[in-house]
């Protein structure tokens, strides 16, 4: 009966615990996903703590959207342990671009160097 208890234990924090790694571009869409409709939870789990002020920053001086947010993914490269995806949203048709960072075995997004370029 013990045995079948701690099985029973370890199973449910196996399921629990779920695979919650998102691959670069999954987390580059939930992030201009968070961010255009200003879901700071969200926003802050998929970013480190650099990007999360950043982009929190430019967040507080857009104007509030009841509308659906698309995201579609335009390019994508991964170098190592950094990736870069540029994205286009229905908020303002305009592209973006994520620089990723893998940190705790999952990619997030931070901040770019003042003079740091991606591959596009």
């Amino acid at each position: 009966m013990k045995r079948l208890l701690i099985c029973s234990i370890v199973l449910l924090f196996i399921s629990c615990a779920g695979n919650n790694n998102m691959s670069h571009t999954e987390t580059a869409q939930t992030v201009a996903k968070s961010f255009f409709t200003k879901d700071e939870s969200a926003l802050k789990k998929h970013t480190t703590s650099d990007g999360y002020a950043s982009l929190i920053t430019v967040q507080n001086m857009l104007p509030e959207s009841d509308k659906e947010i698309e995201v579609e993914i335009l390019d994508e490269a991964i170098e190592g342990e950094i990736a870069w995806v540029k994205y286009k949203t229905s908020f303002d048709g305009k592209s973006g671009i994520f620089k990723l960072v893998k940190e705790n075995d999952q990619w997030k997004v931070t901040s770019k160097g003042p003079r740091e370029k991606g591959p596009f």
